[in-house]
């Protein structure tokens, strides 16, 4: 009985670390092909960008749309918005008790690396992080330049999820010297 539930307990933790494999061999499938492969046969979405955060010796696979069944196994991209590493705003979320857990450990001034498809690295740089009440707060994605915005459940550490705050990342392209 110990054992189911601490199997039950763990079980989306469980899940996106298998995911994490299986979408690293997808990821690289792609970046070889130039053409979206999906994790496994039934899947219904793909990798699309790489995240990784130079600072917290991390990275992510993102994958097409931030649907439930996505983001289960990974943060995924807002197909509403600019797709990652392009001009306009590119909207990404992910679950702040898995994969963007990491982003309490963000800081102002950090730099975010967005791997392509195509496999170009295009560089942010962290600019703003605020907490925003999701009933009255917008992501405004019709906008010049280049943003990314990592958008999770806040707190970080609730009991209960699905409140109504939102974590926010924004993020600015800049050029490495």
């Amino acid at each position: 009985m110990g054992l189911c539930f601490l199997v039950c307990g763990s079980w989306i933790q469980i899940k996106a670390v298998v995911a994490q494999a299986l979408l690293e061999r997808s990821w690289q499938q792609t970046l070889e092909h130039g053409s979206p492969v999906q994790p496994w046969p039934w899947a219904d979405h793909w990798p699309v960008a790489q995240l990784k955060f130079p600072r917290v010796k991390s990275k992510l696979i993102v994958l097409s749309g931030d649907s439930g069944a996505s983001l289960a196994f990974a943060p995924g991209w807002n197909t509403k918005s600019a797709k990652p590493g392009k001009q306009g705003v590119t909207v990404i979320s992910g679950h702040r008790d898995t994969h963007f857990k990491l982003l309490k450990d963000i800081e102002i001034g950090d730099s975010i690396d967005v791997v392509t498809t195509q496999g170009e690295t295009v560089n942010y740089q962290v600019e703003t992080i605020e907490v925003v009440d999701s009933r009255v707060a917008t992501i405004k994605t019709q906008q010049s330049g280049q943003t990314l915005v990592l958008v999770t459940c806040y707190p970080f550490d609730a009991v209960v999820a699905g409140g109504p705050l939102r974590y926010v990342v924004t993020a600015d392209r800049f050029s490495k010297s």
